[in-house]
Order: structure tokens, then sequence, then C-alpha cells
């Protein structure tokens, strides 16, 4: 019997309609073993995220449904947001969990963008470990230059779809669809209404301006607040944590004469960091993963055994601390 699991976190345009969003909800509710663990929309960003959880055949249908209710509701000629995308349903990304291979979700990926491209003629863009062209990983490449760019482009050979027609769709746009390991979405409000102070915050602490690796960041004014935000994304959060990031733009406010207001999690965020966060805040003496209940009862619960569990001492480091458990999704 197939156990491979999958997260799927498809990412709409469209944040301000509650009755729309909710048609989303119902449409994926509507799918029997496509779990919705979680959704969240943001007026500012104009823009809904959805955190799925299941086999293969369901978020199949699951998000096959999402594009039916996008087809129905949603319009990019009139959409205006803070964040950037090229398409309704713009990015959905799929994520092996447990010990599903990459290559596994892989699959999943092309069959549903495959499947998109035949039904509702939107060309797609394949990403990250889908990529068929080297820059293709990158969503930020994709995206550059917005919607406008790519009608322009999108019939020359570096901008041409991998699947579907060469050329947007009259309502939906494009759609970017691949597969990728877990990433953390959180972003970090400002005490301040000047975009240009989180704009720089960004450019200082993101990878491809010279700060940390595997952070992307963009800084955004949100109108519904009258506040700036850094919204960033940590691509590796087993190799750059999630505290660190945050700390880093805490730093850099700090430069331009602001703070931290609250931050902001997109999604559901693996276990693992989590309480590495929390561990680092508290100071905790020989932390790791299995000193977190929940560590154990997921391990129960897919019968794992439970051997080797160490006496501590306090000041030293304990056995299994290097692996950050990052890789348990909850």
């Amino acid at each position: 019997m197939d156990e491979s699991l999958f997260q799927c976190i498809p990412n709409v345009s469209e944040g301000r309609r509650t009755q729309v969003v909710a048609a989303f909800v119902e449409a994926i509710r509507g799918v029997p073993g496509a779990h919705l663990l979680d959704y969240s929309s943001d007026r500012d960003h104009h823009r809904s995220v959805f955190t799925l959880v299941g086999k293969a055949d369901p978020l199949r249908t699951a998000i096959l449904a999402m594009y039916e209710v996008a087809e129905r509701h949603l319009d990019l000629a009139g959409h205006r947001g803070a964040h950037p995308r090229i398409g309704a349903v713009d990015v959905v990304p799929f994520v092996p969990l447990r010990n599903t291979p990459m290559q596994a979700a892989c699959a999943l990926a092309l069959e549903v963008a495959q499947a998109v491209a035949g039904r509702f003629e939107v060309p797609i863009y394949l990403y990250e470990e889908c990529a068929r062209i080297p820059e293709r990983r990158s969503l930020a490449w994709l995206r550059r230059g917005g919607l406008e760019a790519l009608a322009a482009g999108i019939s020359t050979p570096q901008r041409r779809p991998d699947l579907g027609p060469a050329r947007l769709h009259p309502r939906l746009g494009a759609s970017v669809i691949g597969a990728r390991r877990p990433l953390l979405a959180f972003n970090v409000l400002l005490d301040t209404e000047d975009v240009e102070v989180a704009r720089a915050i960004a450019h200082r602490v993101r990878e491809r301006d010279g700060g940390l690796s595997n952070l992307r960041a963009l800084g955004i004014f949100l109108a519904e607040r009258g506040r700036a935000q850094v919204s960033m994304n940590l691509v590796d959060p087993e190799r750059t944590p999630w505290y660190l990031a945050l700390e880093m733009v805490r730093m850099e406010a700090r430069r331009f004469g602001t703070r931290i207001l609250s931050t902001e999690v997109i999604g559901v965020p693996p276990l693992g960091v989590v309480a590495e966060a929390a561990a680092y805040y508290m100071q905790w003496e020989g932390f790791s993963p299995d000193r977190i209940l929940e560590h154990h009862l997921l391990g129960i619960a897919r019968g794992e055994a439970l051997d080797g569990v160490a006496a501590r001492v306090p000041g030293q480091e304990c056995p299994g601390s290097q692996d950050s458990g990052q890789k348990e999704e909850a």
C-alpha cells in the first residue's frame, strides 16, 4: 500500500472577498482525504494561503477543484495587491512528508500541472525541484517584472511556459507548480510607515544581496495597518534558523530607528522549527527534539520505537542534539 504523504500550500490571488475565500475552503473540504489544516487571508497582500495534507489522489482532486473556483470567481485584470503574483492560483508547491521521496512529490506536481494546463488552458511554469530550466527553480525569477513583463515575453524562448499555451489566460494568468522542501513563511511588522525602511532592511537581510543564506525578503507597505512590513521566506530553516532571521531584522530595524511590533507566520510550520526558536529564546540548556512531548506522540502514532533516551546532565550537550528535528512535520 502506498503510504506517500504530501503537504500542498496553494497561494491564491484573493484576500478581500470572504465569500470567495469560503468557496475555496468549501471546495477543498468537499474532497475526502484532502485535509485542510490552515488557511489565512491578507487584504493588503490580496492573497490567501491554504495548507493541505493528504495522499496524491485527494490532493490532485482538491487542487483541480480550487482552479474551478478560481475560474468562476477570479479575474487578474482587476487585481491589485502588495504581494507579487503572476496568476490567480499563483503558486502550488508540493512538499513530501515523512519518508516520501522528493521524486514522488515532483511526479504529483507534474500530474497536476498537466491536468491544469489541459483542462483550464493556463500556462504552467515548473519550479524548484521540478524545474526543467535552472533559472526556473526560483519563484522570484519567474515573477520578475510581474504579470505585465510576463505578458510581453511569454512567447519568447526565455519565458515560454513548460506546459500549456504560450499566452496568459485572460482571467487566471499563469501558474507556478512544483515540489520543494519545507520552508518557513513569516512577516515582520515594523513600527514605521516608511516602506523604504522595510525595503532597506529586506535588502540587508536577504541572501541575494549578501545577507543570510536561504533567506528571501521583500519590503511592503500595509495600507490597512498603516505600517511597513518585511515579508520573508526561509527556504531551508534547517540551515538558517528562524530566530537568526528575526534577530537580524531586529538589529537592522534599530539601525533605522524603528522596532518590531509583531510577527506573523503563514501556514503551518514544522514542530522542530518552532521548538528550536523557543529553546533559543528560553536559553534552554541541552535542548533536543525528544524533550518535546509531541515529538514522542508523533513517533508513537507512526509505530516507531522510542529507545535510546539518555539521561541529561545540566550544562552538557545531550546526545542527538545535532538533529534539529526540523524534518518532523506535524
